[in-house]
Protein backbone atom coordinates (compact mmCIF):
# COMPACT_ATOMS: atom_id res chain seq x y z
CA UNK A 1 0.00 0.00 0.00
CA UNK A 2 1.44 3.35 -0.73
CA UNK A 3 1.56 6.11 1.52
CA UNK A 4 -0.14 9.51 0.59
CA UNK A 5 0.14 12.91 2.24
CA UNK A 6 -2.55 15.28 2.53
CA UNK A 7 -2.48 18.86 3.24
CA UNK A 8 -5.55 19.99 5.51
CA UNK A 9 -7.65 22.61 3.85
CA UNK A 10 -8.76 23.87 7.66
CA UNK A 11 -5.17 24.23 9.59
CA UNK A 12 -2.91 23.51 6.61
CA UNK A 13 -1.63 20.43 8.48
CA UNK A 14 0.15 18.15 6.43
CA UNK A 15 -0.96 14.14 7.43
CA UNK A 16 0.14 10.54 5.88
CA UNK A 17 -2.10 7.81 4.92
CA UNK A 18 -1.36 4.25 4.06
CA UNK A 19 -4.25 3.77 1.52
CA UNK A 20 -4.62 0.56 -0.55
CA UNK A 21 -4.83 1.45 -4.69
CA UNK A 22 -8.07 1.90 -6.20
CA UNK A 23 -9.56 2.57 -2.86
CA UNK A 24 -10.96 5.95 -1.81
CA UNK A 25 -9.73 7.14 0.86
CA UNK A 26 -11.18 8.30 3.83
CA UNK A 27 -8.74 10.58 5.88
CA UNK A 28 -9.24 13.17 8.70
CA UNK A 29 -6.71 15.85 9.15
CA UNK A 30 -4.37 14.54 12.22
CA UNK A 31 -3.77 18.24 13.93
CA UNK A 32 -7.79 19.36 14.01
CA UNK A 33 -9.90 16.33 12.76
CA UNK A 34 -11.41 18.12 9.47
CA UNK A 35 -12.06 15.62 6.57
CA UNK A 36 -11.31 18.62 4.15
CA UNK A 37 -8.13 17.54 3.05
CA UNK A 38 -6.27 17.37 -0.30
CA UNK A 39 -3.86 14.79 -1.79
CA UNK A 40 -0.65 16.41 -2.24
CA UNK A 41 1.76 15.62 -5.21
CA UNK A 42 4.64 13.63 -3.13
CA UNK A 43 8.01 13.25 -4.29
CA UNK A 44 10.06 10.32 -3.90
CA UNK A 45 13.21 9.23 -2.91
CA UNK A 46 15.08 6.91 -5.20
CA UNK A 47 17.58 4.31 -3.08
CA UNK A 48 21.63 3.58 -4.86
CA UNK A 49 25.15 3.91 -4.74
CA UNK A 50 26.20 7.95 -4.37
CA UNK A 51 28.61 7.85 -6.88
CA UNK A 52 26.18 6.88 -9.62
CA UNK A 53 23.48 9.75 -8.41
CA UNK A 54 26.48 12.36 -8.68
CA UNK A 55 28.31 10.76 -11.99
CA UNK A 56 31.41 9.80 -9.78
CA UNK A 57 32.04 12.73 -8.14
CA UNK A 58 32.59 13.37 -4.30
CA UNK A 59 32.13 15.83 -1.92
CA UNK A 60 36.32 15.61 -1.75
CA UNK A 61 36.59 15.86 -5.25
CA UNK A 62 34.12 18.56 -5.80
CA UNK A 63 35.06 21.38 -2.55
CA UNK A 64 32.43 24.13 -3.75
CA UNK A 65 29.48 21.07 -3.59
CA UNK A 66 28.89 21.11 -6.70
CA UNK A 67 29.38 18.57 -9.55
CA UNK A 68 31.01 18.49 -12.64
CA UNK A 69 28.55 18.64 -15.89
CA UNK A 70 29.05 15.58 -18.21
Amino acid sequence: MPIYEYRCQECGEITEALVSMGEKADVACSKCGSRKVERKLSTFAARGSSSASTGGATSDSCPTGTYPLS
